[in-house]
């Protein structure tokens, strides 16, 4: 498992930190996103979106559910906070996003732990002051092709 710490001082490289991760995902990559409330896992989900190639507006799912952006790789933007458990997360179609050949991102990841795949790169987000942010990325498995 290859575990690394990134450390920012502001939501610009917050967002940062998640486009240098996005430039190295492909299909079938999934984000889990785990964190408090307001400690930038949109912000994170931003910058990896832009690393597709989208330019638009990105925004928390939390009403929605899951936000759909379509870069050079299509990236499904889901927020769990609403969810009880997985059951709820494959009622949503999880299992046909997951085929789709695009990033799915997670935030409240917590929630659906159990349905995540073993190749999902865990990203937790810890703040440590009104906009510096601690980011601890897990690849779990990523001798699998999505984390190439």
């Amino acid at each position: 498992m290859k575990i690394r710490e990134v450390h920012t001082l502001s939501e610009a490289e917050t967002e940062q930190a998640g486009e240098e991760l996005g430039r190295r995902l492909g299909p079938g990559a999934v984000v889990a996103l785990f964190g408090d409330l307001g400690v930038g896992k949109t912000a994170f989900v931003r910058g990896l979106v832009r690393a597709t190639g989208y330019d638009g507006r990105v925004t928390s799912p939390t009403f929605s559910i899951v936000n759909e952006y379509y870069g050079n790789i299509p990236v499904f933007h889901f927020d769990m906070y609403r969810l009880r458990d997985e059951d709820d997360l494959y009622d949503l179609g999880w299992e046909d996003y997951l085929s789709r050949g695009g990033i799915c991102a997670v935030e409240w990841s917590e929630r659906v732990k159990g349905a995540l795949p073993d190749h999902s790169i865990y990203v937790t987000l810890t703040s440590v002051g009104e906009t510096a942010r601690i980011m601890r990325i897990e690849e779990n498995h990523c001798d699998a092709d999505p984390c190439d």
